[in-house]
């Protein structure tokens, strides 16, 4: 569908572009943060993992129900209220002192502002501008749009941290939080929302998507990708200080991660116009499995490291506009912020698990080790799963069998 407004498509992907790249790159400096606030605050390693951890639920438990406020009265007033949420998040962890309250502000608060304000959102209000032949390439520019702000952040972060502390760090954060606000209205503007109660509901639309099995396949392997990214790029920069190399190592990293991002995510959404997406999306889950192991296998150095990064980092969010390229196709973009979302809690339910078994399991064992292995095995699932996925819309496999009569 395409919009009111004649504002050029640069200008439209410019808009979501910083959104993204603000909200995903506060988003990943989390990890900076276990060091020290837990050092700081005498807590556990499993504390701050379990706020996080909480961070990743309530994003992807409220993204179908943000998704689809955005989808029926549109993107604007759901983007506002994410970027607030995000600014109270990041204050309120600065003074949480107990468990708690860490949980209930990086947790439950930053969680809520994510569902409001990163991809599903951000999408479903491209989605009524980019032609659908486009999609797949807009969603990946956007995606890795991500990746910068995790290449910006992460060392911006790390240089804060050293020179304000990390309480200071966070309040520099909760300011710059309150930029999405603006840029809503920028990316909005000229946007009317769309009719309520023509056609399909909503709750027909649920239905029929969660009784495709490429819709479940689809989760299946968000739920992975959420278990694998949130793992790593949470609990890396701890494993590597583990291992005897320097915080600096664990940031750039982070960095590399952020900056190959930027490439993966761009060239995967190119390549989508071009080729199945889901033989794509079986690649990257593979690689991610073969690239873990080898770094697991070789000596460890910060050149080890970086390498691994950087290749991570080519698969890292790469999955995203690959497979919101394929929500969209298959089901249109009606419903797209609502369905996309449901996929994305899959894959926050993972996120919780990755995040929360690294804490919860090295305390019991004293080491990752356990944890990177489920890291290979779900990754070698997910590219199986993806391969007898349909990525036909339902119109064109309706319309087949009476094509064939």
């Amino acid at each position: 569908m395409q919009s009111q407004s004649p504002r050029p498509l640069a200008t439209v992907l410019l808009f979501a572009a910083l959104i993204v790249c603000i909200s995903m790159g506060i988003r990943h400096t989390m990890g900076l943060f276990l060091a020290p606030m837990t050092q700081e605050q005498q807590w556990s390693r499993e504390v701050f993992s379990l706020a996080i951890a909480v961070q990743n639920l309530a994003w992807g438990a409220f993204q179908p129900f943000a998704g689809l406020l955005a989808d029926r009265f549109g993107a604007r007033r759901v983007l506002w209220a994410g970027a607030v949420l995000y600014a109270l998040g990041l204050a309120g962890m600065a003074w949480s002192a107990t468990g708690t309250g860490l949980a209930a502000s990086a947790g439950v608060l930053i969680g809520l502002a994510q569902s409001g304000t990163t991809y599903s959102v951000v999408f479903a209000a491209m989605g009524r501008i980019v032609p659908q032949a486009r999609l797949s390439w807009a969603m990946g520019l956007v995606g890795a749009a991500g990746s910068f702000g995790q290449f910006l952040m992460v060392p911006m972060a790390a240089g804060l941290i050293d020179g304000l502390g990390w309480f200071g760090t966070l309040l520099v954060f909760a300011v710059t939080a309150t930029l999405m606000v603006p840029l809503g209205a920028a990316l909005t503007r000229g946007l009317t929302p769309a009719a309520a109660h023509a056609g399909q509901s909503a709750q027909a639309a649920m239905r029929q998507a969660a009784g495709e099995r490429s819709f479940q396949l689809l989760a299946l392997g968000f739920f992975v990708c959420g278990f694998q990214v949130v793992f790593i790029g949470v609990h890396l920069p701890a494993y590597l200080l583990d291992k005897g190399l320097s915080a600096n190592v664990g940031m750039t990293a982070l960095a590399l991660i952020g900056l190959f991002n930027i490439a993966g995510t761009y060239g995967y959404g190119h390549l989508g116009n071009r080729y199945p997406k889901r033989m794509l999306l079986a690649s990257i889950y593979f690689l991610r499995s073969i690239v873990v192991s080898v770094f697991l296998l070789v000596p460890l150095t910060p050149l080890a490291v970086y390498l691994f990064a950087a290749v991570m980092g080519l698969l890292w969010l790469s999955t995203v506009p690959l497979t919101n390229a394929i929500v969209g196709q298959v089901f249109g973009m009606r419903y797209f912020g609502m369905l996309s979302g449901v996929i994305f809690f899959s894959h926050q339910v993972g996120s919780f698990l990755g995040v929360w078994l690294g804490g919860r399991l090295f305390d019991a064992t004293g080491s990752y080790d356990l944890v990177w292995g489920i890291v290979i095995a779900l990754g070698v699932v997910a590219a199986l799963a993806h391969l007898p996925i349909d990525e036909r819309s339902l119109a064109s496999r309706a319309a087949a069998p009476a094509a064939g009569r």
